[in-house]
């Protein structure tokens, strides 16, 4: 089995006027590890910018693909959305990446953006907006105070 890798931490970078931001050091060194390529697109539920790896998208191909009627029209829908609109970045020698005209609009991006780690993916916000949108999060959390129920393996 392979090392385990998550997405940490939030980072606010700067945004250059042909779009280009630093992939934080962390999130780079993922990526160096595991020999694999960013995967961007815009996101189906907030003003923002989703980001995995190239290796995390093929799973969720294949959870499409198994768990949806390969001809209905949400497996149409989400296929069109996500495959549709997701491109691979590399990053350059100062570890930048280009962000699309596209996906910039989308998130409201212009001279600042705010790296969120979310575990196996991230996301990429214009700060002003992540700001109201953490404050929407913890209010939430601390109204229904989830509770996780971790099972045991035994050695």
């Amino acid at each position: 089995m392979g090392k385990t890798f998550l997405f940490l931490d939030t980072i606010t970078n700067k945004v250059d006027a042909k779009g280009r931001v630093s992939l934080p050091a962390d999130y780079r060194e993922i990526v160096k590890e595991l020999s694999t390529d960013i995967v961007c697109y815009r996101s189906l539920s907030a003003p923002c910018i989703e980001g995995c790896t190239e290796d995390l998208l093929a799973k969720l191909a294949s959870e499409i693909e198994s768990s949806l009627d390969f001809f209905s029209q949400t497996q149409d829908d989400l296929t069109n959305l996500i495959f549709g609109d997701a491109r691979k970045f590399s990053f350059d020698s100062t570890g930048r990446i280009v962000l699309s005209e596209k996906l910039l609009k989308h998130a409201q991006i212009t001279d600042m953006a705010v790296f969120v780690g979310k575990g196996r993916k991230f996301q990429i916000w214009n700060p002003e907006n992540w700001k109201k949108e953490e404050a929407r999060i913890r209010s939430e959390v601390l109204k229904n105070r989830p509770s996780l129920t971790f099972s045991r393996e035994d050695n």
